[in-house]
């Protein structure tokens, strides 16, 4: 199953050839540096983040040094007068922007994580200056001449592997960033990237606008269906925000989910769906509409200025679909068995709400709740129940057993305040090799929903591993948006939930256990770096983690065999919502930027899109359109959210090796050649390849549609 609201993000990507690598020794220049942020990390396991120095005045002046900095390298590079070689240019730009980085870190976080009005306000006064430094750097004349001497050499005599890789990489990332364009296109090329940095700061501003504006406060009289540790958690919520003795329903996915899928108060779930699903539509200050409008005519200029005939024809060169129409077949083979599985679910939905004698029609309110009633009727299976046996600390330990025996991994809580972290919330644990007691990085945990911290659940890294310099540990974290519960309270989550845990877990220990020279090759293929954590979902359903992890959060029995049967028939239960919904996010970001942007009205195309795919009515797509971060708060997803599929093809299929291997997904040769293949590469090897390498062929979309319980199509 694709787990839901996530967002992956790998906070150095986001500067053009800016190195994760940490130095080992000062240099001049960031020695006479008195900012904090751009100061080297120091303390233990190598030298840590100062989170508990970051401020918000301290960002601009750090970002504005860490650029200028930056930018002397790069001249340096662009004007050394030696012939270009493999050596003085492009190993001098993986080593380049270490301050950069480092303060990358910190903005990140303070984005993501801990954000405020002040600090939306310096995001979108640097967001136009980031356009600029990416764009002197992109459009270096000298520099990019220098680059394709390298490349062109390499491709009459070819570097060892991944030498030739970083060449191969940085060469296509110029090129498709417009490094061949003439002198006035590059100026119109600049100027269109800077437009596009402020609008993706205001869209996803406007998004956390609405999800702390907009607040259902409920009287006790109103709380019916709700587990009462949820009851507790918007109980003190709602205190926290000044209204004591009322409930708070926040505008985030972590609270509305389960208060659809539980309270019996139809009229409530109704207004927290409309909160939920309108955000960034509301027709006012934060409206996204225009915002969209905009940045689908910009892209599309843009890339219309190298000849490419749409947004996505440009976009999907270098991944693994390589066109807009083998995503698009991938998908439409799907949306066929998908939509189908829908209409037999609401008619389930339909005949339980009949013969409870509800007299009403499932509408998009009402579709988690009566599908939890048909959980139970077909499979006696009660998602609460569950829950009883899903305590996020206990799921953080399965997690660990996991990386233990597929990675050889032991993760050990450090010492309260000996490394700084960014809220109180966060804790942090030392990974090590369990038979050397190597230390391969500090993992950190921010598991809470809160006020300034936007929703979804990502993972990020502050220091990736690389080795041309000499190894460096790893440093990397989780972010999640649990409801915080009352003091003395377990934390219990839902399946879905927990899924999303160990997706997002998965991305971390690809990070950890990433093998490579370069920081360039620590990056990704966006419809591939999805796979690795779709995978380490897996794990959560096996035997051995049931068997020791999930435990009642009272008595510490653990969950009952029968009800794990249930769980394991039940596995392709609502699978057309699952899949519906998310396939109608991918195909509304495919058709979007394949689509002619001029005059275009957003909600408008959004119906009309929805009504030709044959979207059911009882259900909404994942992201609606003015709401789609991943999409249009950055380009990181454009054209690429149908990436979780293509990823879950590999997902489904590597599935499947486990399961034939003798000793099933615990077996000791499989597992390490998924971790010489599959993790330790990022992106020093073809991911197509590194896929045969470790299947012995590519993958099939049969085991996909099998896992969904959905007919096989025939050859």
């Amino acid at each position: 199953m694709i787990s839901k609201s996530i967002k992956t993000t790998i906070i150095c990507s986001i500067v053009l050839f800016a190195s994760c690598k940490e130095e080992t020794t000062k240099t001049p220049e960031t020695a006479m540096s008195d900012n904090v942020l751009i100061q080297e990390w120091t303390g233990p396991f190598e030298g840590v983040p100062a989170f508990d120095k970051i401020s918000v005045e301290a960002i601009k002046p750090a970002m504005e040094e860490a650029m200028k900095l930056n930018l002397e390298e790069i001249d340096a590079i662009a004007n050394n007068t030696e012939p270009a070689t493999f050596e003085n240019t492009i190993t001098a730009m993986e080593s380049a922007g270490k301050p950069l980085s480092r303060v990358f870190a910190y903005y990140g976080i303070m984005g993501s994580n801990v954000s405020s009005p002040e600090f939306r306000e310096l995001q979108a006064e640097l967001a136009p200056k980031l356009s600029d430094f990416r764009s002197q750097i992109s459009q270096n004349e000298k520099l990019f001449q220098r680059i394709k001497t390298v490349y062109d050499a390499s491709q009459k005599t070819p570097l060892e592997s991944q030498e030739q890789r970083v060449v191969d990489l940085t060469y296509k990332q110029f090129e498709m960033n417009g490094a061949n364009l003439d002198a006035e296109k590059k100026k119109r090329y600049a100027a269109i990237n800077k437009e596009l940095s402020s609008l993706y700061t205001d869209f996803a501003n406007n998004v956390l606008h609405d999800e702390e504006n907009y607040i259902t406060y409920l009287n006790e009289n109103q709380l019916g269906g709700l587990a009462d540790g949820y009851k507790k958690s918007a109980a003190k919520i709602a205190t926290d925000k000044g209204q004591e003795g009322k409930y708070a329903i926040t505008n985030t996915r972590s609270s509305m989910d389960p208060f659809l899928t539980y309270s019996t108060e139809r009229e409530l779930r109704k207004l927290v769906w409309e909160n939920y699903y309108s955000r960034g539509d509301n027709g006012d200050d934060y409206d996204n509409n225009k915002i969209i409008a905009e940045i689908l005519k910009l892209r599309k200029e843009r890339v219309g200025l190298m000849g490419y005939k749409n947004y996505a024809e440009w976009r999907l060169q270098d991944r693994m679909a390589k066109t807009p129409e083998n995503a698009m077949d991938l998908m439409l083979k799907v949306w066929p068995a998908a939509t189908a599985r829908v209409k037999e679910e609401v008619a389930d939905m339909q005949t339980v709400a009949n013969e409870l004698g509800d007299k009403i029609t499932i509408e998009p309110w009402d579709y988690r709740y009566y599908a939890e009633k048909v959980r139970k009727k077909k499979y006696d299976l009660d998602s609460d129940e569950v829950k009883q046996y899903l305590q996020l600390d206990k799921l953080t330990e399965a997690m660990f057993y996991v990386a233990g025996e597929l990675f050889n991994y032991n993760f050990t809580p450090v010492k309260e305040g000996s490394v700084p972290v960014f809220h109180e919330d966060v804790k942090v644990w030392e990974v090590t090799d369990k038979d050397s007691g190597k230390n391969i990085g500090l993992w950190y945990l921010d598991p809470y929903a809160r006020e300034g911290k936007r929703s979804g659940a990502w993972a990020t890294t502050y220091r990736s591993s690389a080795s041309f310099e000499g190894d460096m540990n790893v440093l990397a974290s989780n972010n999640s948006n649990f409801v915080k519960p009352a003091p003395g309270e377990a934390v219990l989550i839902s399946w879905d939930d927990a899924t999303t845990f160990f997706h997002e877990f998965g991305h971390a220990l690809h990070f950890f256990s990433a093998d490579v020279k370069y920081p360039t090759l620590n990056g990704g293929v966006r419809d591939y770096t999805e796979f690795q954590s779709q995978l380490l979902e897996r794990w959560l359903s096996t035997d051995n983690v049931i068997n020791k992890y999930l435990v009642h959060y009272k008595t510490g029995e653990p969950i009952p065999a029968s009800l794990v049967e249930k769980i394991k028939k039940a596995s392709t239960f609502n699978q057309g919502f699952g899949t519906t919904e998310y396939l109608a996010s991918a195909l509304m970001d495919m058709k979007l930027h394949l689509a002619d942007p001029t005059d275009i009205d957003i909600d408008k195309f959004e119906r009309e899109t929805l009504d030709e795919l044959g979207m059911p009515k009882e259900l909404p797509m994942r992201h609606r359109t003015p709401q789609f971060g991943h999409v249009f708060s950055g380009e990181g997803y454009a054209t690429a959210y149908y990436g979780y599929m293509w990823a879950d093809v590999l997902t489904s299929d590597a599935s499947e090796a486990f399961k034939e291997a003798e000793g099933g997904f615990y077996d000791k040769e499989v597992a390490d050649k998924l971790v010489k293949y599959l993790f330790a590469p990022r992106n020093a090897m073809d991911p197509a390849e590194a896929y045969r390498k470790f299947r012995g062929r590519d993958a099939k979309i049969e085991a996909l549609m099998r896992d969904r319980g959905f007919p096989v199509p025939q050859e």
